[in-house]
């Protein structure tokens, strides 16, 4: 598993342009809705946010939207999506937690789509998260299921192959998260390193902070 961090920033420019990523962030997105059922109260974060493909989709659901990534690059490409669409409630942050940064905010709702395997300290990321969600406040991360490592073309500054769902579920729950849930929320097919076309699926696990 590599251990250098991905230039996420030289990316940003066209990463939009992969159909099937565009169509996974709207599943997930339709997954997120149908489990949390956000409303037009509902405050949310979006953890590792790219370029904003499943913020923009959940935004006409909720009151507000913070999007948090670590690529400058990734978060100016969505700046320009906020103000060409003349978005109020939607705000871009760059946080890099590797650099020190901190998660701050008060937040109902956590969200984040294919991040995690790019986490080298799951559970931390789950005790911050956890953080700044006010009590109650729900949880809901999308990533692979475990994929032998046949995902990605590089797998610079991938640090999980997929995840076991269980082994998920007890992370969450050791950061303080009760009713945990999982679905499958996408199913791509895609060809990997070798050329060769496979299908991976892409769990939701949902989780509540104690109240």
């Amino acid at each position: 598993m590599a251990g250098e961090k991905r230039d996420f920033d030289a990316e940003s420019a066209t990463w939009d342009e992969n159909p099937g990523r565009v169509k996974m962030a709207h599943e997930v997105a339709r997954a997120i809705l149908g489990a949390i059922k956000p409303g037009p109260a509902t405050d949310v974060l979006d953890f590792g946010c790219g370029t904003g493909l499943l913020s923009l989709a959940l935004q006409p659901h909720v009151r507000t939207i913070t999007t948090v990534d670590s690529s400058q690059g990734m978060l100016d490409v969505l700046d320009k999506k906020i103000k060409a669409q003349g978005l109020k409630n939607v705000r871009t942050r760059r946080v890099d937690l590797e650099q020190g940064n901190k998660l701050t905010g008060t937040f109902d709702l956590a969200v984040s789509s294919m991040t995690f395997h790019h986490i080298r300290d799951t559970g931390m990321l789950l005790d911050r998260i956890a953080g700044v969600l006010r009590p109650a406040g729900r949880i809901a991360v999308a990533d692979l299921d475990s994929d032998e490592g046949k995902f990605h073309d590089s797998n610079e500054g991938v640090f999980h192959s997929g995840f076991d769902r269980h082994t998920m579920m007890k992370l969450f729950e050791a950061a303080g998260f009760v009713s945990v849930r999982n679905r499958t929320a996408a199913i791509m097919q895609k060809p990997g390193p070798d050329g060769v076309m496979r299908t991976f699926t892409v769990f939701l696990m949902t989780g509540e902070k104690e109240a």
